[in-house]
């Protein structure tokens, strides 16, 4: 059985989900606002957090920021009749599972929910976006969530979520090869490190755990994601 948090101020739909959850031998528990939510990821421990986006008060971007402040490691989906929004992107900053529309695709979340993974948030540090949408669905359909970096500045803008590992280009905008890896192992000097590169020669092979040339098979890269994620060392609360 897991445990799930549904966040909406639309009574019906919550309970509908719920309802939906429950039937398949989960526990789900509803707020309505983000301070109920709050409240409750202070007493329990939830396998995933799904969230609407606009709320009276507090905003799902806001909801989903403090609510991994007390637990970073839940998974985050949210859910919006508004894809466009700007509080959107600083959800995503956040590193999310995935953003669904409204009306909620109902199989897709069901399936979404029962892979999602407790800490598991990977940094993918990317510039090429068709690689990056396609890492990010494969790592999505395996459970993990991603926050990305396009440059060597987008590293430093990670917000305060906690990842278990990261896959690193070594050349993107705005440093010198490897510059983004540098600044990336600086702030979280214990984090599980993988490099994609089509450059492999320059892999700093001594503080990385692997490097894969690119092209390279993403089965391969998930692969050592998961037995990455098996032996992490950073219990949840």
């Amino acid at each position: 059985m897991r445990r799930y948090l549904l966040l909406d101020d639309n009574r019906a739909l919550a309970e509908n989900l719920a309802e939906i959850l429950r039937d398949e031998g989960h526990e789900a528990v509803i707020a309505h606002s983000g301070e109920e939510a709050l409240s409750l990821v202070r007493a329990t421990r939830f396998d995933a957090l799904v969230t609407d986006m606009r709320m009276p008060g507090m905003s799902g971007a806001d909801a989903v920021r403090r609510i991994r402040l007390l637990d970073p490691g839940i998974a985050a989906v949210v859910i919006t009749a508004h894809p466009r929004e700007n509080d959107l992107e600083t959800a995503r900053r956040e590193g999310l599972l995935a953003v669904l529309p409204k009306p909620v695709p109902v199989p897709q979340l069901m399936e979404l929910l029962t892979r999602a993974r407790r800490d598991g948030l990977v940094v993918l540090v990317e510039d090429d976006p068709a690689l990056s949408d396609n890492l990010s669905e494969v790592l999505r359909a395996s459970g993990f969530s991603s926050v990305r970096a396009a440059s060597v500045l987008d590293t430093e803008n990670l917000c305060c979520a906690r990842p278990f590992a990261a896959l690193v280009d070594l050349r993107v905008p705005g440093g010198p090869d490897g510059e983004a890896l540098r600044r990336l192992r600086a702030r979280f000097p214990r984090l599980p490190t993988f490099v994609i590169t089509a450059w492999p020669d320059l892999a700093p092979v001594d503080s990385v755990i692997d490097v894969f040339s690119k092209p390279f098979d993403t089965g391969e890269v998930v692969g050592a994601l998961e037995s990455a994620h098996a032996t992490r060392s950073m219990p949840s609360p």
